[in-house]
């Protein structure tokens, strides 16, 4: 028996859908505006933060359009949607590597790869759309016109979408892993040294990377729902479930808003920030957070242990 989606239950997902991505929008927008107001913050290893947040926006920004009529709107909004959610996760990997690269590998040329994680992430991006395109028949998923209707155009849209994301997933989550435990290893021989100042260093890597490891958890959190929807969709195209259609897009239209916390508002950020409102509100900074002189620079330290090795060279 077909179940379909009640025009109430359409105007509740537009609204979450909405809801969802005008925080992602602020949030990204929020770190796009302070990497271009904060000249400290154009590292390379920002810069790439920089870039998924832009991807971020906008996948937001185009998720806002909400439920738009069947037509040019509907396409318009089903191919960037696709394009800049491809590229943000893919700028996840981009971030995973150059750590890996630096830490684990011990190389400093990431900075001449830029044009090369371009080229793989727009170009990935651009490609996979054109194939998203393969009988573009799109239509109302839910909330928005992010889906096609049909068995190959589902297939082709999980096939473009949701395997190189879990790709994506599975390369970060091995890839923090062997960061972690590199610097887990580092830890324990530190121990056996007298230096105890490079015991503590050691420790603080470590605690600074360990919250790395969290991070392809965004990316599960955010499409898990979305991944189930799209297979269930496949199989009884007619069965609607409401419920797991409303996690869908929660949890999807959150992603950039994830992405901007853990990314995004590191130590060197909120340095930035309390800085430029220290020149404004010196006396009640002072009185409001007595400790967070003290714990600044140490936090400074302690974001992207990759800064290290490239600010040597």
């Amino acid at each position: 028996m077909a179940t379909v989606l009640s025009v109430h239950d359409r105007r509740l997902l537009t609204a979450v859908n909405s809801g969802a991505s005008s925080l992602s929008f602020v949030g990204s927008g929020f770190i796009v505006l302070c990497y271009s107001l904060f000249k400290e913050l154009r590292k390379f290893s920002f810069k790439l933060v920089f870039y998924l947040s832009l991807s971020d926006m906008l996948c937001s920004f185009f998720n806002m359009v909400g439920d738009p009529s069947k037509g040019f709107f509907c396409y318009a909004q089903g191919y960037t949607t696709h394009f800049f959610c491809v590229a943000s996760f893919l700028w996840t990997t981009t971030i995973a590597f150059t750590l890996h690269r630096t830490v684990v590998r011990h190389k400093t040329d990431v900075e001449d790869l830029e044009a090369i994680f371009h080229l793989y992430v727009w170009g990935t991006s651009l490609v996979v759309t054109v194939i998203h395109s393969i009988g573009n028949d799109h239509t109302h998923f839910g909330a928005w016109c992010w889906g096609q209707a049909g068995r190959t155009g589902k297939a082709v849209h999980f096939i473009t979408f949701y395997v190189p994301l879990w790709g994506a997933i599975l390369y970060n989550g091995f890839t923090y892993f062997q960061v972690i435990r590199m610097l887990n290893n580092a830890t324990r021989m530190a121990v056996g040294i007298s230096d105890r100042a490079s015991q503590v260093d050691s420790r603080t890597d470590t605690k600074a990377l360990n919250r790395w490891g969290y991070y392809p958890l965004i990316l599960i959190g955010s499409w898990a729902f979305g991944t189930i929807n799209r297979i269930h969709d496949f199989i009884e195209p007619g069965h609607k479930i409401f419920w797991l259609s409303f996690l869908d897009v929660g949890t999807a239209g959150l992603m950039g808003l994830f992405n901007s916390i853990a990314y995004g508002l590191n130590a060197s950020v909120r340095r930035a920030i309390y800085e430029r409102l220290e020149l404004f509100w010196p006396e009640r900074l002072q009185r409001w957070f007595p400790n967070s002189t003290k714990h600044r620079n140490q936090q400074q330290q302690n974001e992207l242990v990759a800064l290290k090795i490239q600010d040597q060279h």
